[in-house]
């Protein structure tokens, strides 16, 4: 339940979507979770769609249930009908998606980005291509120092504080982080550390880069 104070975003995004959607490798049921989205995004009944694109109310009913397979000439009249490129009929079907999962304490450890004594960067898992943007780092510090690294890189950058205590520094600003707090940055500002207040500190680190950049 959400705090009085707390304020309240409505995603309306179209993010989530039903149990039953296609995860791939199944044509017929991509084709018809898409087209019955579609259908009803623009308000229309099934017999309405299949008299706009000259069809038989019985057949769209069987596309609509993957009880059988389209034509070519029936996908272009379909895609015709609902205002969209033939391709995105297709969404979700014979589509590999790629995930990575990384047991507890198996990431692989990053050195050179400030590693020292009871700094440690270890990274959470990576995808190839175009997802390559996202960077997760679970960051633990267990030793003060007298002098912290600070960073700078292109993209956007989340804090999100598990254990200890800190003071970090973004540009001009400075922010006390504890358990649960988050901190979202631009990361071409100069970040980092100012004080260790409770140590071990562990914090996650996800940065977003931007979609030109160049490792």
């Amino acid at each position: 339940m959400s705090s009085p104070d707390r304020p309240v975003l409505h995603d309306n995004s179209g993010r989530e979507v039903p149990r039953d959607t296609p995860t791939g490798g199944d044509l017929e049921r991509a084709i018809a979770g898409q087209v019955r989205k579609l259908r009803l995004a623009i308000g229309l009944s099934v017999g309405d769609m299949a008299a706009r694109i000259g069809i038989s109310k019985a057949m769209l009913s069987k596309i609509e249930n993957a009880q059988t397979s389209c034509s070519l000439s029936t996908l272009a009249r379909l895609a015709a009908g609902l205002d969209v490129p033939v391709t995105s009929l297709f969404r979700g079907a014979d589509t590999h998606r790629e995930a990575v999962f990384v047991k507890a304490g198996t990431g692989a450890e990053i050195v050179g980005r400030g590693t020292r004594v009871g700094h440690h960067y270890e990274l959470l898992g990576g995808l190839r291509g175009q997802h390559k943007r996202l960077e997760p780092v679970l960051v633990t510090l267990t030793d003060a120092s007298e002098v912290f690294p600070l960073f700078q890189h292109p993209g956007t950058e989340l804090l999100y504080m598990l254990e200890g205590e800190m003071l970090y520094g973004h540009g001009e600003s400075e922010y006390r982080l504890r358990p649960g707090d988050a901190l979202l940055l631009d990361g071409e500002g100069l970040h980092g550390p100012n004080e260790l207040v409770s140590l071990p500190i562990r914090f996650l680190a996800v940065t977003a880069y931007p979609d030109n950049h160049q490792d």
